[in-house]
């Protein structure tokens, strides 16, 4: 019996000074190098969307759908309607291109009527409404 019990002890002494030393070896320090482009590509980004900003006031939505005619779509607005600001805002899946940055309904509907001449399908839209 006492060998038995001595055999048991030593064993599980052994296997705990095994995991001991193994969980002691596993600390250390790691080093994350990353690209240059994926800095730069991370700051334009914070860049843009600071510029980007969503408000209470009314817009008029010109367009919604897919990434390419959304971009065509936004260049045309603006080469007819120089006096409006426009920009395309993505909400998945589709993107909207929003014109204008006007305060009152009755501003924005005078303006709609307008843009609703080359734009039938255009709308008045509250983003944070």
């Amino acid at each position: 019996m006492k060998i038995t019990s001595t055999q048991t002890l030593l064993s599980t002494a052994l296997i705990l000074c095994f995991f001991s030393a193994k969980l002691q070896a596993q600390q250390g320090n790691i080093t994350i190098s990353q690209d240059q482009k994926f800095e730069q590509m991370l700051a334009e980004k914070r860049r843009i969307n600071s510029s980007i900003t969503v408000n209470d006031k009314y817009k008029i939505q010109v367009y919604n759908g897919d990434s390419e005619t959304s971009k065509k779509t936004l260049a045309d607005f603006k080469r007819e309607f120089r006096n409006y600001d426009a920009t395309i805002v993505f909400s998945t899946p589709s993107y909207k291109v929003w014109a204008g940055n006007f305060q009152t309904r009755i501003e924005a509907e005078r303006n709609l009527a307008e843009v609703r001449k080359k734009y039938p399908n255009a709308f008045l839209v509250r983003p944070n409404k």
